[in-house]
Parts: C-alpha cells; sequence; structure tokens
C-alpha cells in the first residue's frame, strides 16, 4: 500500500474516532441532516441524503440534479458500512490498494460498493448506531461533505 493511501486510512480513521455523537435519536437525525443539505445548497450540489438509525430511515433529501441512481448508489454503500462499520471511502480506498472487501466477501456489487460517501454514526459508550450517506459527487467529495457536515454539527475542528 503506498504511503499516500495508507496516509488517508489513517484520517480517516481518526475522523471516525473523532466524530462521535453523546446519543443519537430522530431529532439529532433531522437537525444533522438539515446541516448537511445547508452545506449542499449552499455550493448548489446535486446529492442525495440519507441518514439513518440502523435501518430506520430519519432524514432523505434529494437535491436538483440527482436521479434514481444516486439514492441507489446511497444504499450500496450503506450496505456495506452496515455490514463492516467502517466509512465507505476507507474501504474504497482499501480496495484500491487491492483488498477489494466486496469480492473477497463474495457480496453481491448490485448491493454493496465500497465507494466513498457513506460514513458511520457512532455514540459514545454505545458503538456504531447508524450512517449518514452522500451521494452526487465524485466519491472524496461525498466523503469529505459528510466529514465536514458532522465536525460543524458537533462544534469539531479536524485540521
Amino acid at each position: 500500500m503506498n504511503n499516500d493511501v495508507q496516509h488517508q486510512l489513517d484520517a480517516i480513521a481518526n475522523q471516525e474516532s473523532l466524530l462521535q455523537f453523546d446519543s443519537f435519536d430522530q431529532a439529532t437525525a433531522v437537525s444533522l441532516g438539515q446541516a448537511v443539505l445547508n452545506h449542499a445548497q449552499e455550493r448548489s450540489l446535486p446529492i442525495v441524503i440519507d441518514i439513518r438509525k440502523g435501518d430506520d430511515c430519519l432524514f432523505f433529501a434529494a437535491l436538483p440534479g440527482t436521479s434514481p441512481a444516486n439514492a441507489d448508489w446511497a444504499r450500496r454503500k450503506r450496505n456495506l458500512v452496515n455490514l463492516l462499520e467502517q466509512s465507505s471511502y476507507a474501504l474504497g480506498l482499501q480496495t484500491k490498494a487491492g483488498n477489494d472487501v466486496v469480492a473477497m466477501m463474495a457480496l453481491d456489487p448490485r448491493d454493496y460498493t465500497a465507494h466513498g460517501g457513506c460514513f458511520p454514526i457512532r455514540a459514545r459508550g454505545t458503538g456504531m448506531v447508524g450512517t449518514v450517506t452522500v451521494s452526487g459527487l465524485p466519491q472524496r467529495e461525498d466523503h469529505m461533505l459528510v466529514v465536514e457536515s458532522i465536525a460543524d454539527f458537533l462544534g469539531l475542528k479536524l485540521g
């Protein structure tokens, strides 16, 4: 694995460690969804936003310029994050480095994809409780929009 990929994986692991909620419920999901939506609208981004607690959809928005395919990409990203409890961007980077988890686990690529934009929602003392997914941009940009939105929502600076 090259140093750039390892550096990015380390950064994502740090993001996953830092970006944790004290608790996560429907009201929190809606507020977070609105924060992601505001970031997207400020930049006129054509994205789908999907926030879930477990399998329950607590917030969904499809902005102008999206299609049903974006919602399907979000579903496939979310499925992999729910299975492995890691950011889909980290899993995508691992795939680029030769560790294709979808193929190694014989998962159906129609239902799972290691493509950035889905981030695990963790509650302190509980672990992973949900996901926030963005789809519509290049995978690194999807990931960064989610991470920036969560960090702003939690009042954290990631540097």
